[in-house]
């Protein structure tokens, strides 16, 4: 590395700060998911309610990352990331300490408002220190340590369920918390916040919030009655969402970047498509592996760390290949190979070899790597400066959108195919049909999403 690319020392400590709380939260959040089959055993809830311990994170994170994205820019980005990490700290222990499927679920989601917290800052941050030149290489770390968390947490996780049970599984990640706030308070000086504070749209913050709520329970309690009125409620609150934003000067969203910036719209599209089809991958294949194969939660988390082991390894060479090629070319063709790997996924069934899956979730995690971070530079790269608050809000929004969406897929199609019973042998056929058809959907989803990355336009002066 010549001089003109050596970090300084503020941009090396706020991009190890990124780094490790990246890595952390995703520890937790895919260990939680190795835990699934555990804990339905230990506190006897049914496949509904199970599909909520995820959901509840995911929800709440979705609900609460707009309001702490324009938080952070009223009141300082640092300054809600080390509020974020404590409170992921107490709620994590919250969630260990639940004696039974309602209290895991009010601390999952407590769990997904303090993670809110951190997903509405950690890019915002690393665009506010690192100049256009060398924020895809930063952004590709970024994304390689998530994904590098998600890699070792199935494996962790499951050697400490099997040892020591589901609830480790909550709090194993805190030490390295712990580290992110000393280097937050002690070693990372200064605040980044928006030049003009303006005032937060509480209205907006309410409608919305209660949006996502209306549709995650009227997805959830398909086919009752009563769900298709909470979902129309959630999409009629959304339309009214978006129309308020349009008219006040200082909304928790900015969706005028939706409507003047081709580049920026077609780009957060494309990443919640591919969201929505790829998350419940971890979820699906840990159901699979242990109730389908029988595998152990260990065994079952080496497998899992298949797809985001790859996405650690590929995602930083190809955000540094999105600084110099056009990152539409690169996340095209990321979306394509991803498509490819969910359809093999799709076609799994119980005597499926595990070579085939290996190679599956190989592909579905190298198509993955090469959408992500182009995608993420493609977004940040397509807006002033003074927008990067808003623009990082909106890839984190369009992240937890996607995988909430994701998961309310799963939680419908268990709904309609399971139901509301205990998953035991005499319904692993049930199952086996639910994942066909969850992996089935997303690799149709890899259609439309390819089409909003393909004519997005481009970012680069010199275009390809």
């Amino acid at each position: 590395m010549n001089k003109t690319e050596q970090q300084t020392p503020l941009q090396r400590a706020a991009l190890i700060m990124v780094l490790l709380n990246g890595f952390t939260t995703p520890l937790m959040l895919s260990a939680a998911n190795v835990a699934l089959p555990a804990i339905a055993v230990d506190l006897k809830i049914n496949a509904v309610m199970l599909s909520w311990i995820p959901m509840a994170y995911l929800m709440a994170s979705a609900m609460f990352v707009l309001i702490f994205g324009r938080l952070a820019d009223m009141y300082g980005r640092k300054r809600i990331f080390i509020a974020g990490t404590v409170s992921v700290i107490v709620t994590s222990l919250l969630a260990a300490i639940s004696m039974n499927g309602e209290l895991l679920i009010a601390a999952r989601f407590l769990q997904g408002v303090s993670a809110a917290m951190l997903y509405a800052t950690q890019i915002a941050i690393v665009s506010s220190v690192f100049p256009p030149a060398k924020r895809g290489h930063a952004i590709g770390m970024t994304v390689s340590a998530i994904y590098l968390g998600l890699t070792c947490g199935p494996v962790i996780g499951g050697y400490l369920i099997d040892v020591a049970g589901w609830r480790a599984s909550f709090v194993f990640h805190i030490p390295l918390a712990i580290v992110v706030l000393f280097i937050a308070v002690l070693k990372v000086p200064g605040e980044w916040l928006a030049e003009e504070k303006g005032e937060f749209d509480i209205k907006g913050a309410m409608i919305y919030s209660l949006s996502i709520v209306f549709l995650c329970i009227g997805a959830s309690t398909v086919p009752a009655s009563t769900s298709l009125i909470l979902i129309l409620f959630g999409l009629i609150g959304i339309f009214l969402f978006f129309n308020i934003a349009r008219r006040i000067p200082h909304p928790i969203f900015d969706v005028t970047l939706f409507y003047t910036n081709r580049v920026f719209t077609l780009s957060c599209l494309a990443s919640f498509i591919l969201y929505t089809a790829t998350f419940a991958n971890v979820v699906l294949i840990s159901l699979y592996l242990q109730y389908l194969k029988e595998m152990s939660a260990f065994t079952a988390g080496l497998f899992m760390m298949i797809q985001p082991l790859t996405m650690a390894v590929f995602s930083p060479m190809a955000g540094r290949l999105s600084d110099h090629i056009e990152p539409r070319i690169i996340a095209s063709a990321g979306m394509i190979i991803t498509a490819i790997g969910l359809v093999m996924l799709a076609l799994l069934n119980g005597v499926s070899s595990t070579v085939y899956l290996m190679a599956a979730l190989i592909i579905t995690g190298l198509g993955f790597s090469l959408f992500s971070s182009p995608n993420t530079n493609a977004i940040m790269s397509a807006v002033e400066k003074r927008f990067y608050g808003s623009a990082a809000g909106s890839i984190a929004t369009m992240r937890v959108l996607g995988q909430m969406s994701s998961m309310v897929l799963v939680t419908l199609v268990f709904a309609l195919i399971i139901g509301q019973v205990e998953i035991q042998p005499a319904n692993y056929h049930s199952l086996q049909q639910a994942i066909h058809i969850c992996f089935t959907i997303a690799a149709l989803l890899c259609l439309p999403g390819l089409l909003f990355s393909l004519v997005r336009g481009s970012v680069h002066k010199q275009g390809i």
